[in-house]
């Protein structure tokens, strides 16, 4: 089950109210009447500043963005592109029909075997499923071959050997503690490395742990860490892929904290960013998730059990065109605040839709999906709501196409895929884990593939090309993990390889 990490925190101004965090933990958000204004505030490390700068109160409405998004395609178009990896190309997985290639690992020797599934077999007589292309817009031959599959060497090449280390297709990082909060550094400059922070409720303080993969002993190695005294429920490096901003790491839990990278492998906080409004009185509510916008990095979205969302507007301290080293710092100004759900907000995320600044959606508590314009907040967009009015837990947006997200339920083992331009009438549904899911994360370079992780320790892979109906149950690729597996994120700088957590595990796995 996916938790959403909010332990209890000093009773004081400004921090995080010990009967919400309390609450909160169990699920429970009483909430004051609504305030006629709110007022973010913000303590910086170092020479951190922030004010705000304005404040929105939501009005939801039916008619909004989709009034300004082009009308709907009959179906999913698909459009990949290759991205050499540092790692040998492996031939890809060869589907046909219903087959599913199941993958399990070996913990002391990092191999891997693929068999297939007896369900598999049984089911690759039947028609596949899936939406098919129209007559008009034939499927390139190219994307027929798409690298998705893990392929296993022909043979076992000796242990310690080139060979073996250009063939591992799984790489595992270990904790002493639990792990839940990970995330794929997106610079050039900084290959196959990641941050991921321990989770325990009991024990403070938590950890977050910069590792990389180490091309020498071809091991993930920490390379930096640092206390967290709360656990962190997520983690974001900034997504800078030609390095032109400083290495920054934003974490959240208690409030948004931001830490600067040295070349050293040095970690400074640089800054610490509140989520206080008066929905709140004094106290610092609990953030549940943030985004940090890819399109224009100087913006992250935070969403909080307080049903408001803060969209802070970051200046690095660093101009960039220039060979002045200053190391400055990095601070935060609210851009805007708006009260987003009826209830507790668990995720927000930036859209690509026009220039890929403006539009976000959230989902929370209260059921329901929406998507907010910040060039008009005084309005939203429900683009779903749950059946059952469950609380939608995550939330992902097609990489390639996004007219198209996917979100889950609390507690559900099913994943709804929505068409914002068809909105609350899912197109599709993943109905494959036998337990709920927790993580949902759709390939950077392609707009039909689409990972998903939960509780029944299943990475699944599907292709939404070929989707004819709308209860999908067949992936293309199946992995087995230790563990029920918390999250899942596919690298955009490595595009064939994926990253899950489970117990005290991280691992990478190539697809």
């Amino acid at each position: 089950m996916l938790p959403i990490p909010s332990q209890l925190a000093a009773a004081a101004p400004g921090q995080m109210d010990p009967e919400m965090a309390a609450m909160a933990m169990n699920g429970h958000w009483p909430l004051p009447s609504l305030p006629q204004s709110s007022q973010p505030s913000v303590s910086a490390a170092t020479s951190t500043t922030a004010h705000v700068v304005a404040s929105v109160a939501d009005s939801v409405s039916t008619a909004s963005i989709m009034a300004s998004v082009a009308p709907a395609p009959p179906l999913l178009q698909t459009s990949v592109s290759s991205t050499p990896s540092s790692q040998s190309t492996p031939n890809p997985l060869s589907v046909s029909g219903n087959l599913i290639s199941t993958i399990t690992s070996s913990a002391t020797s990092g191999s891997i075997t693929a068999g297939t599934s007896a369900a598999a077999v049984a089911a690759a007589s039947a028609p596949s499923i899936g939406i098919s292309a129209p007559a008009s817009t034939p499927i390139p031959a190219s994307a027929a071959s798409i690298p998705i599959g893990i392929k296993p060497p022909a043979q076992s090449p000796a242990p310690g050997t080139q060979a073996a280390a250009k063939r591992r297709e799984i790489y595992r990082f270990e904790s002493t503690k639990p792990l839940f909060a990970a995330a794929w550094s997106y610079k050039s400059s900084k290959k196959f490395r990641l941050a991921v922070g321990t989770i325990e409720q009991e024990v403070m303080p938590n950890k977050v742990s910069v590792i990389q993969l180490d091309e020498n002993t071809e091991e993930l190695v920490e390379k930096a860490s640092f206390e967290h005294q709360f656990a962190a429920n997520c983690i974001g490096f900034i997504p800078d892929k030609n390095d032109q901003y400083p290495d920054l790491l934003a974490t959240s839990a208690d409030c948004l904290r931001i830490w600067r990278l040295g070349n050293d492998n040095s970690v400074v906080l640089d800054a610490m960013l509140s989520n206080v409004s008066s929905r709140s009185g004094n106290f610092a509510s609990p953030l549940t998730n943030f985004d940090w916008n890819e399109m224009d990095p100087s913006l992250i979205g935070t969403c909080s059990i307080d049903t408001t969302c803060t969209i802070w507007e970051l200046r690095t301290g660093k101009a960039i065109g220039t060979t002045t080293v200053d190391r400055g710092g990095t601070t935060g100004t609210v851009k805007t605040q708006l009260i987003a759900h009826d209830k507790p907000v668990h995720d927000i995320k930036f859209s690509k839709l026009a220039n890929g600044r403006d539009h976000f959606a959230t989902v929370g508590a209260d059921g329901s999906a929406r998507m907010f314009d910040l060039r008009n907040l005084q309005h939203s967009t429900i683009v779903y709501e749950d059946p059952n009015h469950a609380p939608l837990m995550r939330l992902a947006w097609n990489k390639q196409d996004s007219h198209f997200l996917a979100t889950f339920a609390q507690d559900s083992s099913e994943v709804v895929i929505i068409d914002i331009r068809l909105p609350c009438n899912p197109i599709a549904k993943l109905n494959n884990h036998r337990l709920c899911v927790n993580g949902v994360a759709w390939a950077p370079h392609s707009t039909s593939h689409i990972c998903t992780a939960g509780d029944d320790h299943q990475a699944l892979i599907w292709d939404l090309r070929t989707m004819q109906q709308r209860n999908v149950e067949d992936p293309i690729l199946a992995y087995q993990a230790g563990g029920e597996v918390n999250q899942v994120h596919w690298s955009s700088s490595h595009t064939d390889w994926i990253s899950i957590c489970f117990n005290n595990c991280l691992e990478i796995l190539r697809v």
